[in-house]
């Protein structure tokens, strides 16, 4: 089990121009902007846990993207939080 970043629909802020996370996200087409919902949205083939995504929202105080556990078949579990990378705590201030 691992863990994905998970976009909160309702707490992004895209529509209003914020890209951060997808700025940050250092793995490659991993966060990409849904043009058609005007939200981030994450690949979770792609992911690999870092949560820079996470700090970088937190910092700017959007609370948007929270961190959700994979089953080893690829699922995500509600409410079940895995082991973290920890990659993005080293960024936060």
């Amino acid at each position: 089990m691992y863990n994905v970043a998970q976009v909160i629909d309702e707490k992004c802020v895209a529509k209003k121009g914020c890209r951060l996370c997808i700025m940050y996200c250092p793995e490659a087409n991993c966060l990409d902007l849904n043009s058609a919902k005007m939200i981030a949205e994450v690949n979770i083939d792609r992911c690999k846990g870092c949560e820079l995504c996470v700090v970088v929202c937190n910092a700017a105080k959007h609370m948007a993207i929270e961190m959700q556990a994979v089953s080893s078949t690829g699922e995500l579990i509600k409410h079940h939080k895995a082991e973290s990378a920890a990659l993005g705590q080293a960024y936060q201030g």
